[in-house]
């Protein structure tokens, strides 16, 4: 078993700078989480405490029910993939395979056994001669993934790795991963600032800010109820849409409107924000869920179309709705549109969220 066990975790350097603040997480036998934030966010002192490259401020990490505080990298029984791939550029990409385990004494047959299997799951075969300079960005990668296959870890942690590649590179490696996991099901955790990496890899979502988890769960979970306007703006792209409207009852339904807009609320949301009326709160809608037309005319609005990107299989629109900017995305690509239409805009049912505008903690969603 190597499940993680994070305990009030800190970080502080120096007397200025507070890292990483009462982390608490479990990560259990064999999943792979997804540690996503912007920059500066604590996610990567975060994997460098868990693999021993940062000492920690307080709190507790287990491995495998182990305490690892004081433990020196070399004996927490973990493999790190990092984002510079890290090669040993004067040896053949079966010399860096075998590397760490020579540094073990172990015996060559067996490091042969566990370079053929590396190998064989991530197709290196024919590469096992060169030298890393021979190599793209993605098969570099893949020989580093390699070195972490023949350590057999209890543990896989990944910083950044796929951060130098392109964005076809970074499709594929992000295949590569997933395939490698589903084959090779160890406990793995991984870094990144790009949302859709950590969206479509992570079997859970850890969201962080300012060194503090903000949220976890699963990726489907995270993106339809975000439990605050951070989660809810960082993850999904295009970002999510913000309104200030305010929240009123009339005829019996509960309705969000603004000088522009006037939209009525569905249950479970409606029964959420009874208690609000009168007051301000920000609303969100995800563009993918705005779609042009009248829809049902209590949930459209009006808009301005200010940009058109059109993307081939899909437009994203650029608009503006009074002072806000609003983005409405998928669009079916034979729409015949251009900027400085005049266009109406529909909510879907049940897909807007609402923020409290002081704590920016959800109302409803």
């Amino acid at each position: 078993m190597a499940a993680i066990v994070l305990s009030k975790l800190n970080k502080h350097y120096g007397s200025l700078h507070h890292a990483v603040k009462d982390v608490d997480l479990e990560i259990a036998d064999k999943e792979f989480v997804a540690l996503v934030g912007p920059s500066g966010c604590g996610k990567s002192t975060t994997l460098r405490m868990i693999a021993g490259l940062e000492d920690i401020s307080g709190g507790e990490i287990r491995i495998g029910g182990k305490v690892v505080n004081n433990l020196p990298p070399r004996d927490r029984d973990i493999a790190m993939v990092f984002q510079n791939y890290a090669l040993y550029q004067h040896m053949s990409v079966y010399d860096n395979l075998a590397f760490g385990l020579r540094n073990k004494k172990v015996p060559e047959s067996e490091i042969k056994a566990g370079i053929d299997r590396a190998a064989e799951i991530l197709g290196l075969h024919e590469l096992l001669k060169r030298k890393p300079r021979q190599l793209s960005g993605g098969q570099q990668q893949r020989v580093a993934l390699g070195r972490c296959i023949v350590r057999n870890p209890l543990v896989f942690l990944f910083d950044e790795p796929l951060s130098n590649l392109d964005a076809k590179l970074r499709a594929q490696m992000r295949i590569e991963i997933k395939r490698l996991h589903a084959q090779v099901p160890t406990t793995s955790v991984f870094v990144t600032h790009d949302q859709v990496e950590a969206m479509t890899l992570g079997d859970r979502v850890v969201v962080m800010r300012d060194g503090r988890i903000h949220q976890v769960g699963t990726p489907l979970a995270v993106y339809g109820k975000p439990v605050n306007k951070f989660v809810a703006g960082f993850i999904g792209a295009p970002a999510m849409n913000f309104l200030e409207v305010t929240i009123r009852k009339e005829a019996g339904t509960v309705v969000a409107e603004s000088p522009v807009l006037k939209v009525a609320v569905t249950e479970p949301s409606s029964v959420a924000l009874e208690a609000w009326q009168g007051r301000r709160v920000i609303m969100g809608v995800r563009p993918e869920h705005l779609v042009l037309g009248e829809g049902l005319l209590s949930r459209s609005f009006a808009a301005k179309v200010e940009v058109v990107e059109q993307l081939g299989s899909e437009i994203l629109l650029e608009s503006r709705v009074g002072d806000a900017r609003v983005t409405v995305a998928r669009v079916p690509p034979e729409t015949a549109i251009a900027a400085g239409d005049q266009v109406r805009l529909s909510a879907q049912p049940g897909r807007l969220h609402f923020f409290d505008p002081e704590s920016e903690n959800v109302i409803a969603a």
